[in-house]
């Protein structure tokens, strides 16, 4: 197992073997507006992490990372994907879908409890523990530390594990052809996240 860094985009698409792939984020913040992109970590499942590190006043040009993200046909894993196709749509001009997310998935079935992050569930469903320490550390340093480096590619390392027992709960619950419906309609989410509805109900009566 093995961390790559890159800078700007990935050398090559040949990286990565087929199948889905696990995809997550890392900002200066929880704006996209905002907060630029700063990290995209990606895995494969075979052990190997990729980190794309973004400079400030970066053009988001990464073509070789557009077409992975972008490939209609490839599944993408994440934990959260509201904020990370939202803040990938605003810098990177792409929608990085179809999608599997984790965290939705856990709502769905995991609800004898309201605890959903990523190291609760790996945690509980996997039985390893990561660390969180450098979750709100300063993305945008002139140099990413060994201790991010390695704390963002734990949040690619599991996804594909928890994704298959995922899979197992939610049709023993018989609640995968909803877990779709909502798998489908996050794109639609993100989008109203970046027009200007992030907290609004727009199906609410009030």
């Amino acid at each position: 197992m093995a961390i790559h860094f890159h800078e700007e985009d990935l050398p090559s698409a040949d990286l990565f073997g087929p199948g889905p792939i696990a995809v997550d984020t890392e900002a200066m913040g929880l704006d996209p507006h905002r907060d630029r992109l700063c990290l995209v970590q990606l895995s494969d499942g075979r052990g190997d992490e990729h980190l794309v590190r973004f400079s400030p006043g970066s053009d988001y040009a990464a073509p070789t990372l557009k077409a992975l993200l972008g490939d209609p046909g490839r599944l993408k894993i994440y934990h959260f994907a509201r904020f990370d196709i939202a803040i990938v749509q605003h810098y990177l001009g792409i929608m990085a879908a179809p999608l599997f997310c984790t965290r939705t998935a856990s709502r769905l079935v995991r609800t004898y409890t309201d605890r959903h992050g990523l190291k609760e569930l790996v945690k509980e469903m996997l039985g390893q523990e990561i660390s969180k320490q450098q979750q709100s550390s300063d993305w945008g340093a002139p140099e990413i530390s060994d201790a991010q480096r390695d704390y963002a590619a734990s949040d690619v390392r599991y996804l594909h594990a928890l994704m298959e027992k995922f899979e197992e709960r939610l049709a023993r619950e018989n609640r995968r052809e909803l877990a779709q419906a909502c798998f489908d309609f996050l794109p639609h989410r993100a989008r109203l996240d970046l027009a200007g509805w992030p907290e609004q109900d727009i199906f609410a009566h009030v």
